[in-house]
Protein backbone atom coordinates (compact mmCIF):
# COMPACT_ATOMS: atom_id res chain seq x y z
CA UNK A 1 0.00 0.00 0.00
CA UNK A 2 1.02 3.45 -0.50
CA UNK A 3 0.30 6.28 2.16
CA UNK A 4 0.83 10.45 2.11
CA UNK A 5 2.08 12.57 4.77
CA UNK A 6 0.26 15.82 5.21
CA UNK A 7 3.75 16.98 6.03
CA UNK A 8 5.84 17.69 2.52
CA UNK A 9 3.27 15.97 0.46
CA UNK A 10 5.77 13.11 0.79
CA UNK A 11 5.18 9.79 -0.12
CA UNK A 12 7.10 6.29 0.20
CA UNK A 13 6.72 2.15 0.13
CA UNK A 14 5.15 0.99 3.03
CA UNK A 15 3.97 -2.67 4.45
CA UNK A 16 2.16 -2.98 7.51
CA UNK A 17 4.28 -2.27 10.67
CA UNK A 18 4.47 -5.37 12.42
CA UNK A 19 8.46 -4.14 12.96
CA UNK A 20 11.12 -4.34 15.82
CA UNK A 21 9.12 -1.83 17.55
CA UNK A 22 6.25 -3.36 17.41
CA UNK A 23 7.58 -6.90 18.84
CA UNK A 24 10.03 -5.10 21.29
CA UNK A 25 6.26 -3.57 23.29
CA UNK A 26 4.53 -6.75 22.69
CA UNK A 27 7.86 -9.17 24.32
CA UNK A 28 7.12 -6.58 26.79
CA UNK A 29 3.63 -7.27 27.76
CA UNK A 30 4.50 -11.22 27.44
CA UNK A 31 7.08 -10.73 30.23
CA UNK A 32 4.56 -8.37 32.13
CA UNK A 33 1.55 -11.41 32.14
CA UNK A 34 3.07 -14.85 30.85
CA UNK A 35 6.52 -14.77 33.06
CA UNK A 36 6.03 -17.80 35.34
CA UNK A 37 2.80 -19.17 33.37
CA UNK A 38 2.01 -22.38 32.53
CA UNK A 39 0.65 -23.56 29.70
CA UNK A 40 -2.49 -24.65 29.72
CA UNK A 41 -3.41 -25.71 25.96
CA UNK A 42 -1.92 -25.69 22.54
CA UNK A 43 -3.49 -25.41 19.68
CA UNK A 44 -3.02 -25.43 15.71
CA UNK A 45 -5.92 -23.94 14.22
CA UNK A 46 -4.19 -23.37 10.85
CA UNK A 47 -1.21 -25.12 9.11
CA UNK A 48 1.24 -22.02 10.05
CA UNK A 49 -0.72 -20.73 12.87
CA UNK A 50 -0.23 -21.89 16.48
CA UNK A 51 -2.27 -20.68 19.41
CA UNK A 52 -1.64 -20.92 23.69
CA UNK A 53 -3.40 -21.39 26.38
CA UNK A 54 -1.66 -19.88 29.57
CA UNK A 55 -2.61 -19.85 33.06
CA UNK A 56 -0.74 -17.09 34.81
CA UNK A 57 -1.85 -15.23 38.57
CA UNK A 58 -5.83 -16.39 38.08
CA UNK A 59 -6.04 -15.43 34.30
CA UNK A 60 -5.95 -17.01 30.99
CA UNK A 61 -4.02 -15.82 28.22
CA UNK A 62 -4.37 -16.58 24.52
CA UNK A 63 -1.15 -16.55 22.77
CA UNK A 64 -1.61 -16.27 19.08
CA UNK A 65 1.42 -16.97 16.86
CA UNK A 66 0.90 -17.11 12.89
CA UNK A 67 4.13 -18.19 10.25
CA UNK A 68 1.55 -17.03 7.27
CA UNK A 69 3.33 -15.43 4.74
CA UNK A 70 1.04 -12.76 4.15
CA UNK A 71 -0.14 -11.93 7.73
CA UNK A 72 3.08 -13.37 10.45
CA UNK A 73 2.02 -11.94 14.13
CA UNK A 74 2.23 -12.55 17.98
CA UNK A 75 0.38 -11.27 19.91
CA UNK A 76 -2.04 -11.91 23.39
CA UNK A 77 -5.62 -12.20 21.21
CA UNK A 78 -9.00 -11.80 22.91
CA UNK A 79 -10.79 -14.26 21.34
CA UNK A 80 -10.05 -17.83 19.52
CA UNK A 81 -10.58 -19.55 16.07
CA UNK A 82 -12.67 -23.24 15.83
CA UNK A 83 -9.84 -25.92 16.39
CA UNK A 84 -9.67 -28.54 14.27
CA UNK A 85 -10.43 -32.07 15.43
CA UNK A 86 -7.67 -33.92 14.94
CA UNK A 87 -3.99 -32.23 15.52
CA UNK A 88 -1.19 -31.74 13.14
CA UNK A 89 1.64 -33.12 13.75
CA UNK A 90 3.48 -30.06 14.78
CA UNK A 91 1.06 -29.35 17.80
CA UNK A 92 1.41 -33.20 18.92
CA UNK A 93 5.45 -33.05 19.50
CA UNK A 94 4.65 -29.53 21.22
CA UNK A 95 1.82 -30.90 23.82
CA UNK A 96 3.95 -34.02 24.21
CA UNK A 97 7.03 -31.90 25.50
CA UNK A 98 5.85 -28.27 27.16
CA UNK A 99 2.10 -28.70 28.33
CA UNK A 100 2.18 -27.89 31.53
CA UNK A 101 5.67 -26.29 30.64
CA UNK A 102 6.32 -22.84 32.55
CA UNK A 103 7.15 -19.98 30.84
CA UNK A 104 10.61 -18.44 32.61
CA UNK A 105 11.54 -15.66 29.72
CA UNK A 106 10.34 -13.91 26.57
CA UNK A 107 13.35 -11.43 24.68
CA UNK A 108 13.98 -10.27 21.81
CA UNK A 109 16.98 -10.84 20.19
CA UNK A 110 18.89 -8.11 18.19
CA UNK A 111 15.95 -5.79 17.98
CA UNK A 112 14.96 -8.31 15.17
CA UNK A 113 11.74 -9.32 13.89
CA UNK A 114 12.22 -12.69 16.09
CA UNK A 115 10.67 -13.75 19.69
CA UNK A 116 12.04 -16.82 21.79
CA UNK A 117 9.70 -17.89 24.49
CA UNK A 118 11.81 -20.42 26.92
CA UNK A 119 9.89 -22.78 28.34
CA UNK A 120 10.92 -24.61 31.90
CA UNK A 121 9.31 -28.48 31.86
CA UNK A 122 9.85 -31.85 32.77
CA UNK A 123 11.10 -34.71 30.54
CA UNK A 124 10.03 -38.09 30.61
CA UNK A 125 12.38 -39.56 33.34
CA UNK A 126 11.23 -36.42 35.26
CA UNK A 127 14.53 -34.22 34.86
CA UNK A 128 13.49 -30.19 34.43
CA UNK A 129 14.49 -29.28 31.00
CA UNK A 130 14.23 -25.88 29.03
CA UNK A 131 12.74 -26.10 25.38
CA UNK A 132 12.96 -22.74 23.18
CA UNK A 133 9.77 -21.96 20.75
CA UNK A 134 11.19 -19.17 18.43
CA UNK A 135 9.01 -17.23 16.59
CA UNK A 136 10.25 -15.62 13.25
CA UNK A 137 8.29 -12.90 11.89
CA UNK A 138 9.55 -12.26 8.09
CA UNK A 139 7.16 -12.11 5.97
CA UNK A 140 7.35 -15.17 3.65
CA UNK A 141 10.67 -16.59 5.56
CA UNK A 142 8.40 -16.03 8.75
CA UNK A 143 8.61 -19.69 10.79
CA UNK A 144 7.68 -21.20 14.43
CA UNK A 145 11.02 -23.21 15.63
CA UNK A 146 10.81 -25.22 18.31
CA UNK A 147 14.18 -26.00 19.43
CA UNK A 148 16.50 -27.45 22.79
CA UNK A 149 18.10 -25.16 25.16
CA UNK A 150 21.12 -25.33 23.51
CA UNK A 151 19.77 -24.40 20.08
CA UNK A 152 19.47 -27.65 18.32
CA UNK A 153 16.24 -28.02 16.07
CA UNK A 154 13.41 -30.82 17.08
CA UNK A 155 10.73 -29.45 14.83
CA UNK A 156 9.48 -26.12 12.53
CA UNK A 157 5.86 -24.75 11.36
CA UNK A 158 7.60 -25.09 7.84
CA UNK A 159 10.78 -26.86 6.81
CA UNK A 160 13.41 -25.04 4.91
CA UNK A 161 15.59 -27.58 3.27
CA UNK A 162 18.76 -25.75 1.55
CA UNK A 163 16.79 -26.80 -2.01
CA UNK A 164 14.67 -23.58 -0.59
CA UNK A 165 17.52 -21.51 0.83
CA UNK A 166 21.15 -21.48 0.32
CA UNK A 167 21.60 -19.44 3.82
CA UNK A 168 20.75 -21.46 6.49
CA UNK A 169 18.48 -24.66 6.95
CA UNK A 170 15.57 -24.90 9.15
CA UNK A 171 15.35 -28.71 9.71
CA UNK A 172 14.98 -31.18 12.35
CA UNK A 173 18.37 -32.18 13.91
CA UNK A 174 19.69 -28.73 12.52
CA UNK A 175 21.56 -26.10 14.54
CA UNK A 176 19.06 -23.53 14.88
CA UNK A 177 20.72 -20.13 13.68
CA UNK A 178 19.66 -16.29 13.58
CA UNK A 179 18.85 -14.88 10.39
CA UNK A 180 21.35 -12.66 8.39
CA UNK A 181 21.60 -9.47 9.90
CA UNK A 182 21.97 -7.97 6.19
CA UNK A 183 24.91 -5.39 7.62
CA UNK A 184 22.02 -4.03 9.75
CA UNK A 185 23.40 -2.93 13.32
CA UNK A 186 20.62 -3.06 16.29
CA UNK A 187 18.76 0.98 17.26
CA UNK A 188 19.99 -0.44 20.61
CA UNK A 189 23.89 -0.27 20.03
CA UNK A 190 24.44 2.01 17.27
CA UNK A 191 25.74 5.55 18.34
CA UNK A 192 24.88 8.78 16.75
CA UNK A 193 27.99 9.23 14.90
CA UNK A 194 27.92 5.63 13.07
CA UNK A 195 24.15 6.08 12.20
CA UNK A 196 25.25 9.36 10.75
CA UNK A 197 27.77 8.07 8.60
CA UNK A 198 25.62 5.18 7.49
CA UNK A 199 22.86 7.91 6.20
CA UNK A 200 25.86 9.85 4.28
CA UNK A 201 27.20 7.11 2.86
CA UNK A 202 23.91 5.17 1.59
CA UNK A 203 22.96 6.27 -2.21
CA UNK A 204 19.19 6.50 -1.35
CA UNK A 205 16.52 8.07 0.05
CA UNK A 206 16.73 9.36 4.01
CA UNK A 207 13.55 6.85 5.28
CA UNK A 208 15.54 3.61 3.23
CA UNK A 209 18.81 5.38 4.58
CA UNK A 210 17.31 4.41 8.08
CA UNK A 211 15.22 1.30 7.46
CA UNK A 212 18.11 -0.50 5.59
CA UNK A 213 20.36 0.32 8.24
CA UNK A 214 18.69 -0.58 11.32
CA UNK A 215 17.59 -3.58 12.62
CA UNK A 216 13.44 -3.98 13.35
CA UNK A 217 12.81 -0.20 11.54
CA UNK A 218 10.39 -0.80 9.03
CA UNK A 219 9.58 2.10 6.38
CA UNK A 220 6.85 3.37 8.78
CA UNK A 221 9.24 4.47 11.56
CA UNK A 222 11.56 5.47 9.34
CA UNK A 223 9.36 8.00 7.97
CA UNK A 224 7.94 9.25 10.75
CA UNK A 225 11.52 10.37 12.01
CA UNK A 226 12.14 11.97 9.13
CA UNK A 227 8.70 13.49 9.47
CA UNK A 228 9.55 14.84 13.06
CA UNK A 229 12.73 16.03 12.12
CA UNK A 230 11.13 18.05 9.50
CA UNK A 231 13.02 16.70 6.19
CA UNK A 232 11.26 15.36 3.46
CA UNK A 233 11.43 11.34 3.68
CA UNK A 234 12.00 10.97 0.06
CA UNK A 235 15.13 13.61 -0.13
CA UNK A 236 18.15 11.55 -1.45
CA UNK A 237 21.18 11.11 1.59
CA UNK A 238 23.21 13.16 -0.30
CA UNK A 239 21.15 16.20 -0.59
CA UNK A 240 20.76 16.23 3.13
CA UNK A 241 22.94 19.02 5.43
CA UNK A 242 25.08 18.16 8.62
CA UNK A 243 22.11 19.83 10.45
CA UNK A 244 19.41 17.46 8.59
CA UNK A 245 21.52 15.31 9.53
CA UNK A 246 21.79 15.91 13.03
CA UNK A 247 17.36 16.15 13.78
CA UNK A 248 17.12 12.53 12.44
CA UNK A 249 19.85 11.85 14.89
CA UNK A 250 18.35 13.43 17.49
CA UNK A 251 14.92 12.10 16.82
CA UNK A 252 16.05 8.61 16.45
CA UNK A 253 17.70 8.87 19.82
CA UNK A 254 14.13 10.15 21.25
CA UNK A 255 12.29 7.54 20.07
CA UNK A 256 15.00 4.37 21.40
CA UNK A 257 15.65 6.22 24.79
CA UNK A 258 11.27 5.37 24.34
CA UNK A 259 11.56 2.17 23.81
CA UNK A 260 14.84 1.47 26.59
CA UNK A 261 12.55 3.16 29.15
CA UNK A 262 9.24 0.72 27.52
CA UNK A 263 7.46 4.12 26.67
CA UNK A 264 5.27 2.56 23.51
CA UNK A 265 2.35 4.10 22.46
CA UNK A 266 -0.50 1.11 20.66
CA UNK A 267 -2.29 3.47 18.01
CA UNK A 268 -4.29 1.97 15.34
CA UNK A 269 -4.56 4.55 12.26
CA UNK A 270 -8.02 5.01 10.07
CA UNK A 271 -8.62 5.85 6.89
CA UNK A 272 -12.62 6.49 7.20
CA UNK A 273 -14.17 3.56 8.07
CA UNK A 274 -10.91 1.31 7.46
CA UNK A 275 -8.02 0.72 9.49
CA UNK A 276 -5.09 1.22 7.38
CA UNK A 277 -1.54 1.04 10.21
CA UNK A 278 -0.57 0.17 13.85
CA UNK A 279 2.20 1.22 15.58
CA UNK A 280 3.51 1.17 19.21
CA UNK A 281 4.95 5.04 18.50
CA UNK A 282 2.95 7.55 17.72
CA UNK A 283 2.96 8.26 14.24
CA UNK A 284 2.53 12.34 14.32
CA UNK A 285 2.62 12.31 10.39
CA UNK A 286 -1.06 11.11 9.97
CA UNK A 287 -2.27 14.43 10.95
CA UNK A 288 -4.53 13.91 8.51
CA UNK A 289 -6.18 10.71 9.63
CA UNK A 290 -7.77 9.35 12.25
CA UNK A 291 -5.40 7.99 15.11
CA UNK A 292 -6.57 6.04 17.65
CA UNK A 293 -5.11 4.94 20.97
CA UNK A 294 -5.36 2.31 23.32
CA UNK A 295 -4.45 0.55 26.49
CA UNK A 296 -1.69 -2.21 25.15
CA UNK A 297 -0.69 -3.34 21.44
CA UNK A 298 -1.93 -6.99 21.60
CA UNK A 299 -5.32 -4.56 22.18
CA UNK A 300 -4.14 -2.55 19.46
CA UNK A 301 -3.59 -5.59 17.14
CA UNK A 302 -6.35 -7.40 18.23
CA UNK A 303 -8.86 -4.63 17.20
CA UNK A 304 -6.82 -3.94 14.14
CA UNK A 305 -7.65 -7.83 12.60
CA UNK A 306 -10.80 -7.87 13.50
CA UNK A 307 -11.36 -4.40 11.74
CA UNK A 308 -9.73 -4.84 9.13
CA UNK A 309 -11.16 -8.67 8.69
CA UNK A 310 -15.06 -6.95 9.55
CA UNK A 311 -14.46 -4.38 7.03
CA UNK A 312 -13.34 -6.73 4.30
CA UNK A 313 -15.91 -9.38 4.98
CA UNK A 314 -18.39 -6.10 4.61
CA UNK A 315 -17.15 -5.10 1.15
CA UNK A 316 -17.35 -8.44 -0.20
CA UNK A 317 -20.93 -8.78 0.78
CA UNK A 318 -22.14 -4.95 0.15
CA UNK A 319 -20.45 -5.68 -3.47
CA UNK A 320 -23.44 -6.01 -5.13
CA UNK A 321 -25.46 -3.13 -3.35
CA UNK A 322 -22.82 -1.06 -3.92
CA UNK A 323 -22.83 -1.27 -7.23
CA UNK A 324 -26.52 -0.76 -7.62
CA UNK A 325 -25.94 1.88 -5.40
CA UNK A 326 -23.31 3.57 -7.39
CA UNK A 327 -25.27 3.39 -10.63
CA UNK A 328 -28.53 4.15 -8.87
CA UNK A 329 -26.61 7.98 -8.17
CA UNK A 330 -24.28 7.89 -11.48
CA UNK A 331 -27.79 8.13 -13.19
CA UNK A 332 -29.81 10.37 -10.88
CA UNK A 333 -26.76 12.50 -10.66
CA UNK A 334 -26.50 12.88 -14.90
CA UNK A 335 -30.29 13.30 -14.70
CA UNK A 336 -30.09 16.49 -11.80
CA UNK A 337 -27.99 17.83 -14.08
CA UNK A 338 -29.77 17.88 -17.77
CA UNK A 339 -32.53 19.56 -15.22
CA UNK A 340 -30.14 21.93 -13.97
CA UNK A 341 -28.99 22.38 -17.74
CA UNK A 342 -32.76 22.07 -18.18
CA UNK A 343 -33.89 25.20 -15.87
CA UNK A 344 -31.19 27.40 -16.76
CA UNK A 345 -32.59 27.66 -20.29
CA UNK A 346 -35.68 29.08 -18.94
CA UNK A 347 -34.33 32.11 -17.54
CA UNK A 348 -34.94 33.66 -20.32
CA UNK A 349 -38.53 33.26 -19.97
CA UNK A 350 -39.08 36.95 -18.55
CA UNK A 351 -37.17 38.66 -21.69
CA UNK A 352 -39.90 37.36 -24.19
CA UNK A 353 -42.85 38.23 -21.63
CA UNK A 354 -41.11 42.01 -21.88
CA UNK A 355 -40.99 41.64 -25.46
CA UNK A 356 -44.63 40.65 -25.64
CA UNK A 357 -45.27 43.76 -23.39
CA UNK A 358 -43.28 46.44 -25.09
CA UNK A 359 -44.80 45.04 -28.98
CA UNK A 360 -48.02 45.86 -27.73
CA UNK A 361 -47.21 49.15 -26.14
CA UNK A 362 -45.49 50.37 -28.78
CA UNK A 363 -46.82 48.35 -31.98
CA UNK A 364 -48.53 51.34 -33.67
CA UNK A 365 -45.14 52.80 -34.14
CA UNK A 366 -43.86 49.96 -35.97
CA UNK A 367 -44.05 49.60 -39.74
CA UNK A 368 -44.82 46.02 -41.09
CA UNK A 369 -42.15 44.32 -42.65
CA UNK A 370 -39.64 45.77 -39.94
CA UNK A 371 -37.23 42.92 -39.14
CA UNK A 372 -36.51 44.90 -35.13
CA UNK A 373 -37.15 47.85 -33.44
CA UNK A 374 -35.67 50.06 -30.36
CA UNK A 375 -37.88 50.78 -27.31
CA UNK A 376 -37.87 52.17 -23.73
CA UNK A 377 -37.90 49.08 -21.51
CA UNK A 378 -39.82 50.62 -18.62
CA UNK A 379 -39.15 47.60 -16.17
CA UNK A 380 -35.15 48.75 -16.22
CA UNK A 381 -35.69 52.37 -17.75
CA UNK A 382 -33.18 50.95 -20.67
CA UNK A 383 -33.32 50.87 -24.14
CA UNK A 384 -33.68 47.97 -25.43
CA UNK A 385 -33.92 46.24 -29.12
CA UNK A 386 -36.40 43.38 -29.97
CA UNK A 387 -36.10 40.99 -32.82
CA UNK A 388 -39.33 40.54 -35.13
CA UNK A 389 -40.08 37.98 -37.34
CA UNK A 390 -41.09 40.16 -40.92
CA UNK A 391 -42.88 37.66 -42.20
CA UNK A 392 -45.97 37.71 -39.47
CA UNK A 393 -47.93 40.94 -38.50
CA UNK A 394 -47.12 42.70 -35.32
CA UNK A 395 -49.05 41.58 -33.44
CA UNK A 396 -48.73 37.96 -34.10
CA UNK A 397 -44.52 38.64 -33.45
CA UNK A 398 -46.52 39.67 -29.81
CA UNK A 399 -48.45 36.60 -29.39
CA UNK A 400 -45.51 34.67 -30.46
CA UNK A 401 -42.96 35.80 -27.74
CA UNK A 402 -45.89 35.82 -25.12
CA UNK A 403 -46.22 31.84 -26.29
CA UNK A 404 -42.80 31.06 -25.55
CA UNK A 405 -42.70 33.02 -22.37
CA UNK A 406 -46.12 30.69 -21.30
CA UNK A 407 -44.33 27.99 -22.26
CA UNK A 408 -40.92 28.82 -20.21
CA UNK A 409 -42.77 29.79 -17.46
CA UNK A 410 -44.26 25.98 -17.58
CA UNK A 411 -41.55 24.25 -17.88
CA UNK A 412 -39.80 26.25 -15.39
CA UNK A 413 -42.36 25.52 -12.77
CA UNK A 414 -42.03 21.65 -13.49
CA UNK A 415 -38.17 21.48 -13.49
CA UNK A 416 -38.35 23.78 -9.81
CA UNK A 417 -40.54 20.32 -8.31
CA UNK A 418 -38.20 17.95 -10.72
CA UNK A 419 -35.00 19.23 -9.46
CA UNK A 420 -35.79 19.70 -6.21
CA UNK A 421 -36.95 15.77 -5.90
CA UNK A 422 -34.19 14.31 -7.74
CA UNK A 423 -32.11 16.01 -5.56
CA UNK A 424 -33.97 14.89 -2.84
CA UNK A 425 -33.32 11.12 -4.08
CA UNK A 426 -29.49 11.84 -4.95
CA UNK A 427 -28.94 12.88 -1.52
CA UNK A 428 -30.53 9.80 -0.02
CA UNK A 429 -28.70 7.53 -2.46
CA UNK A 430 -25.57 9.76 -1.12
CA UNK A 431 -26.71 8.98 2.38
CA UNK A 432 -27.29 5.09 1.43
CA UNK A 433 -23.84 4.53 0.20
CA UNK A 434 -22.37 6.58 3.14
CA UNK A 435 -24.30 3.86 5.41
CA UNK A 436 -23.02 0.92 3.64
CA UNK A 437 -19.71 2.73 4.02
CA UNK A 438 -20.58 2.76 8.13
CA UNK A 439 -21.82 -1.16 7.88
CA UNK A 440 -19.30 -3.54 10.24
CA UNK A 441 -22.15 -6.26 10.71
CA UNK A 442 -24.76 -8.29 8.83
CA UNK A 443 -27.55 -6.78 10.52
CA UNK A 444 -26.89 -3.23 9.65
CA UNK A 445 -26.29 -4.11 6.06
CA UNK A 446 -29.58 -5.88 5.88
CA UNK A 447 -31.22 -3.18 7.14
CA UNK A 448 -29.55 -1.33 4.34
CA UNK A 449 -30.62 -3.61 1.86
CA UNK A 450 -34.72 -3.33 3.07
CA UNK A 451 -34.26 0.19 2.89
CA UNK A 452 -32.99 0.32 -1.18
CA UNK A 453 -35.62 -2.62 -1.28
CA UNK A 454 -38.55 -0.34 -0.04
CA UNK A 455 -37.77 2.62 -1.81
CA UNK A 456 -38.05 0.42 -5.44
CA UNK A 457 -33.85 0.49 -5.89
CA UNK A 458 -33.73 -3.63 -6.10
CA UNK A 459 -36.44 -5.91 -5.96
CA UNK A 460 -37.02 -8.09 -3.36
CA UNK A 461 -39.21 -9.45 -0.34
CA UNK A 462 -39.58 -5.98 1.44
CA UNK A 463 -42.57 -6.38 3.90
CA UNK A 464 -43.14 -9.84 3.47
CA UNK A 465 -43.99 -12.42 6.32
CA UNK A 466 -40.51 -13.99 6.57
CA UNK A 467 -38.81 -11.20 6.71
CA UNK A 468 -40.16 -9.62 9.40
CA UNK A 469 -38.53 -12.13 11.73
CA UNK A 470 -35.17 -11.05 10.85
CA UNK A 471 -33.28 -9.40 14.00
CA UNK A 472 -33.64 -5.60 14.07
CA UNK A 473 -29.64 -4.40 14.29
CA UNK A 474 -29.60 -2.05 17.71
CA UNK A 475 -28.29 2.09 17.05
CA UNK A 476 -25.02 2.10 18.67
CA UNK A 477 -24.92 3.28 22.24
CA UNK A 478 -22.29 5.90 23.96
CA UNK A 479 -22.74 7.76 27.87
CA UNK A 480 -20.80 10.77 28.00
CA UNK A 481 -18.45 11.52 31.10
CA UNK A 482 -21.47 13.42 32.69
CA UNK A 483 -23.64 10.40 32.09
CA UNK A 484 -25.75 11.25 29.16
CA UNK A 485 -27.16 8.08 26.58
CA UNK A 486 -26.10 8.92 23.58
CA UNK A 487 -27.98 6.73 20.67
CA UNK A 488 -26.37 6.88 17.01
CA UNK A 489 -28.32 5.59 13.92
CA UNK A 490 -26.33 3.29 11.89
CA UNK A 491 -28.79 3.77 8.86
CA UNK A 492 -31.85 6.03 7.62
CA UNK A 493 -34.47 3.41 8.56
CA UNK A 494 -32.56 3.59 12.34
CA UNK A 495 -32.22 7.50 12.14
CA UNK A 496 -36.28 7.60 11.55
CA UNK A 497 -36.37 5.39 14.56
CA UNK A 498 -34.20 7.25 17.02
CA UNK A 499 -35.73 10.68 16.24
CA UNK A 500 -39.51 10.18 16.01
CA UNK A 501 -40.32 7.03 18.11
CA UNK A 502 -36.89 6.75 20.82
CA UNK A 503 -37.09 10.41 21.60
CA UNK A 504 -38.58 12.57 23.43
CA UNK A 505 -39.35 15.95 22.33
CA UNK A 506 -37.06 17.98 24.77
CA UNK A 507 -34.25 15.43 23.72
CA UNK A 508 -31.31 16.89 21.58
CA UNK A 509 -30.64 15.96 18.17
CA UNK A 510 -27.47 16.06 16.50
CA UNK A 511 -26.42 15.71 12.45
CA UNK A 512 -23.28 16.56 10.58
CA UNK A 513 -24.45 20.21 8.28
CA UNK A 514 -25.22 19.68 4.40
CA UNK A 515 -23.80 16.03 4.02
CA UNK A 516 -24.75 12.64 4.40
CA UNK A 517 -24.54 10.66 8.09
CA UNK A 518 -26.30 9.64 11.31
CA UNK A 519 -28.77 11.28 13.53
CA UNK A 520 -27.63 11.28 17.39
CA UNK A 521 -29.77 11.75 19.93
CA UNK A 522 -29.13 12.75 23.66
CA UNK A 523 -31.64 11.61 26.09
CA UNK A 524 -32.08 14.69 28.96
CA UNK A 525 -34.22 12.13 31.13
CA UNK A 526 -35.15 14.94 33.19
CA UNK A 527 -31.82 17.13 33.46
CA UNK A 528 -32.18 20.84 32.60
CA UNK A 529 -29.34 21.31 30.51
CA UNK A 530 -27.02 19.66 29.18
CA UNK A 531 -23.04 20.18 30.09
CA UNK A 532 -20.54 21.71 27.65
CA UNK A 533 -18.89 18.48 27.33
CA UNK A 534 -21.91 16.49 26.72
CA UNK A 535 -22.44 18.68 23.51
CA UNK A 536 -18.65 18.27 22.58
CA UNK A 537 -19.03 14.86 22.32
CA UNK A 538 -22.33 14.36 21.03
CA UNK A 539 -21.18 16.21 18.39
CA UNK A 540 -18.45 14.40 17.75
CA UNK A 541 -20.11 11.14 17.77
CA UNK A 542 -22.26 13.03 14.88
CA UNK A 543 -19.26 14.05 13.05
CA UNK A 544 -17.87 10.74 13.28
CA UNK A 545 -20.55 9.02 11.79
CA UNK A 546 -20.81 10.90 8.66
CA UNK A 547 -19.77 10.90 5.36
CA UNK A 548 -16.84 13.69 6.53
CA UNK A 549 -15.30 11.05 9.07
CA UNK A 550 -12.11 11.48 7.14
CA UNK A 551 -12.11 15.62 7.24
CA UNK A 552 -10.35 17.47 10.15
CA UNK A 553 -13.15 19.61 11.48
CA UNK A 554 -16.85 19.07 10.48
CA UNK A 555 -19.63 21.51 11.29
CA UNK A 556 -22.47 19.91 13.49
CA UNK A 557 -26.01 21.34 13.57
CA UNK A 558 -27.79 20.40 16.67
CA UNK A 559 -31.67 21.18 18.15
CA UNK A 560 -34.09 20.22 20.20
CA UNK A 561 -36.01 17.17 18.86
CA UNK A 562 -39.33 19.00 19.20
CA UNK A 563 -37.57 21.57 16.06
CA UNK A 564 -36.80 17.95 13.80
CA UNK A 565 -40.19 17.59 11.49
CA UNK A 566 -40.17 15.02 8.56
CA UNK A 567 -42.26 16.21 5.47
CA UNK A 568 -45.06 14.15 3.94
CA UNK A 569 -43.84 11.37 1.59
CA UNK A 570 -39.98 12.29 2.57
CA UNK A 571 -37.47 9.09 1.98
CA UNK A 572 -35.86 7.16 5.31
CA UNK A 573 -33.84 9.31 7.09
CA UNK A 574 -34.80 12.52 5.71
CA UNK A 575 -36.05 15.58 8.01
CA UNK A 576 -36.08 19.48 7.52
CA UNK A 577 -35.57 22.11 10.88
CA UNK A 578 -35.36 25.54 10.73
CA UNK A 579 -34.39 26.29 14.76
CA UNK A 580 -30.83 25.23 15.36
CA UNK A 581 -27.34 26.52 16.80
CA UNK A 582 -24.53 24.60 15.00
CA UNK A 583 -20.53 24.05 16.23
CA UNK A 584 -17.35 22.52 14.88
CA UNK A 585 -16.59 19.01 15.86
CA UNK A 586 -13.16 16.68 15.35
CA UNK A 587 -14.65 13.49 14.19
CA UNK A 588 -12.86 11.64 16.65
CA UNK A 589 -14.64 9.52 19.09
CA UNK A 590 -12.17 8.18 21.37
CA UNK A 591 -12.52 8.62 25.05
CA UNK A 592 -16.33 8.22 24.18
CA UNK A 593 -17.80 5.19 26.34
CA UNK A 594 -19.67 2.94 24.16
CA UNK A 595 -22.31 0.43 25.78
CA UNK A 596 -22.36 -2.63 24.61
Amino acid sequence: MRFKMAWGKQTGETVMAFDGIVISNVVRDMKENLIDGRIYKIYQPEKDELNLVIKNNRENYRLLMSADASLPLIYMQQSSKENPMTAPNFCMLLRKHISNGRIVDVYQPGFERIVVVVIEHLDELGDLRRKKLIIEIMGKHSNIIFATEDDMIIDSIKHISHMVSSVREVLPGRQYEFPPAGGKISPLEISQDELASRIRNTPSNAIKAIYQNITGFSPVAAAELCYRAGIDGNMPTDSLTDDDVNRLCGEFEKAVTDIREGRYTPQIIMDGYTPVEFSSMDLTMYNDKQVETRDNISQVLDEYFYRKSAVTRMRQKSADLRKIVSNAIERTAKKYDLQLKQLKDTESRDKYRVYGELINTYGYNIEQGADSFEALNYYTNEMIKIPLDKTISVMDNSKRYFAKYNKLKRTYEALTELTATTKSELDHLQSVQAFLDMAIDESSLSQVKDELVSCGYIKGRYGRKGDRKKPKTKPLHYVSKDGFHMYVGKNNIQNDELTFKLANGGDMWFHAKKMPGSHVIVRLEGAGELPDSTYEEAARLAAYYSSGRTAPKVEVDYTERKNIKKPAGAKPGFVIYHTNYSMIAEPNIVGIKEEQ
